[in-house]
């Protein structure tokens, strides 16, 4: 059997079905991939079988993203904590004890959350743009920080375009020098699943709760420097959500954390997964 195959599954956690990517041998050191708006575990596609020659890789799709259910906003609350806690009891359910966590954009404070809960179970981090610092909040956080502050009609309505096709078309392509080394199969997958029914008020509800996150920062902050998990940042230098200064502001509590600044965007897998794939292997195998 080719361990790099990708199995294509789903999971019922807590009467939710929870679609999921998996590669690897089942005893293989595990990486749980998280990742971020507006997108799925389809972001991995090319980086799982980079993986899966050494580790088991599990990559769900979060609540009401990709394939995974999609309840309303009336029948779920959809809130970064309560997400974590599903996606905590989604890795027991698939059998995950002990794993290095891959966390980008909305992944990092679901996966940070997880740390918090549960260190032991955490061998290190690979962060490509997930932000746990203020310094990482670039330009493009104006209209979400508003809404942050006061939900409004009024702070709701530019909030509501960075789900269309152009607001998902940008975050795939700003800072990129060669635009056309990203496929359009990329986006208009995104923005297909996020012109669903139901999606506006999901991702209000998401994007408005996210304040919570920073909440956290200062936790997410200890954690790094009580427990000095390996860390390896892998991150678009070019990205304008979560700039290079929040890639480097890990160093701060973590000396030895490693952080390269690849030439790319937000969704630096689509133009470097390879070298990211890279990066990974030779870091898990130095530092787990």
């Amino acid at each position: 059997m080719d361990a790099a195959q990708i199995h294509y599954r789903s999971v019922t956690v807590d009467g939710q079905e929870i679609f999921y990517r998996e590669a690897g041998a089942p005893d293989a050191p595990a990486i749980l991939l998280l990742h971020g708006f507006p997108t799925s575990s389809h972001m991995f596609r090319d980086l799982i079988p980079l993986l899966a020659d050494r580790y088991r890789v599990i990559a769900p799709d979060h609540l009401g993203f990709g394939y995974s259910s999609a309840p309303s906003a009336k029948e779920f609350s959809y809130t970064f904590a309560d997400l974590a806690d599903l996606t905590d009891r989604f890795t027991e359910r698939v059998g995950l004890t002990r794993y290095a966590l891959y966390i980008q954009d909305y992944g990092a404070p679901i996966g940070l959350r997880l740390a918090l809960k549960h260190p032991e179970r955490v061998t290190a981090i690979v962060t490509q743009n997930g932000n746990a610092y203020t310094e990482g909040l670039g330009e493009a956080w104006a209209a979400p920080l508003a809404l942050i502050a006061e939900r409004t009609p009024e702070t709701e309505a530019p909030v509501r375009e960075i789900r269309s096709l152009d607001g998902i078309k940008w975050q795939y392509l700003h800072g990129l020098v060669d635009p056309s080394l990203v496929s359009p199969d990329a986006y208009h997958h995104d923005a297909a699943l996020m012109a669903r029914d139901g999606q506006a008020e999901i991702q209000l509800d998401l994007i408005a709760d996210y304040g919570s996150n920073f909440d956290l920062y200062p936790a997410f902050q200890e954690y790094f420097r009580t427990s000095q998990v390996p860390l390896l940042a892998t991150w678009g230098a070019h990205d304008e959500i979560f700039v290079p200064a929040g890639a480097l502001a890990f160093q701060r509590d973590l000396p030895e954390a490693e952080v390269h600044l690849l030439p790319t965007g937000h969704f630096a897998l689509e133009t470097h997964a390879r070298r990211i794939g890279a990066l990974i292997g030779d870091f898990l195998a130095r530092k787990v």
